[in-house]
């Protein structure tokens, strides 16, 4: 099953879902917005992609700044926390497939990751 962490307002996002659905996988689609996950599977995600949480985090949002979570003491954990407390904060799209994950951007990097 193919998961994306989706945001229809943005084209990044609207594009990798075209390009999955172009591959022919019809993906369950998370609107994180909305439904934003919780801690556990942030961590989940982070470890699937490879990469410390901080690439996982849209440093130009002003909630980013608002919180200080460029403040050197604050931890992998404090970020996850403010990503499921701010899911505005979810760099988009992320897909999951299986045990791999890639942030789809530019959109063509989930190719990576698909049949």
């Amino acid at each position: 099953m193919v998961t994306i962490y989706h945001n229809p307002r943005c084209s990044k996002s609207r594009r990798t879902l075209e390009l999955l659905r172009e591959h022919g996988i019809e993906p369950h689609i998370v609107h994180y917005l909305d439904d934003p996950p919780g801690v556990e599977t942030l961590r989940e995600i982070t470890r699937l992609l490879g990469c410390p949480t901080r690439d996982l985090v849209r440093r130009s949002e002003q909630t980013f700044k608002a919180l200080c979570l460029d403040a050197d003491d604050v931890t992998e954990e404090d970020l996850l926390k403010a990503i499921s407390e701010n899911p505005v904060l979810l760099e988009r799209p992320v897909v999951v497939n299986g045990d791999r994950a890639m942030i789809g951007r530019p959109p063509e990097n989930i190719l990576q990751i698909i049949p």
